[in-house]
């Protein structure tokens, strides 16, 4: 390939001039439009990294709340297990002979011509 040199002269008519400014408004033009779908672009990127970004924190959150939830309701069935023991417990403490029973076990307590020895519960240390 071998290099020529341009030989055709260029004339400044007023034709040529209004092309160069027609061709110029239209690389204005361009650069205008390569320069707002950038903006648009990036505001795009960073709305939709906001929002996944939101997205990401709001199932973290979720995920916790729903792990508290469990151990509330865990945390409930105990106490209601609890309350129901409580509530037998009472029942069984209306009855005179539980009561009786109770106090004879733990507060020595005994019956008209009854004796009571006390055994130690622990194991010899020999």
């Amino acid at each position: 390939m071998s290099t020529k040199k341009k030989t055709v002269t260029r004339l400044d008519s007023n034709y040529m001039q209004q092309y160069d400014a027609h061709i110029e408004r239209q690389k204005k033009k361009k650069k205008r439009l390569i320069r707002r779908l950038v903006l648009f672009s990036i505001v795009t990127v960073i709305v939709i990294g906001s929002m996944a970004t939101y997205h990401v924190n709001q199932r973290a959150l979720q995920a916790e709340k729903k792990d508290q939830y469990e151990q509330l309701q865990d945390k409930l069935a105990t106490l209601k297990k609890q309350e129901e023991n409580y509530r037998e417990e009472i029942n069984l403490l209306e009855d005179e002979e539980y009561v009786l029973e109770i106090a004879r076990t733990n507060y020595f307590f005994s019956k008209e011509g009854e004796l009571i020895f006390k055994i130690p519960d622990e194991d010899p240390s020999y």
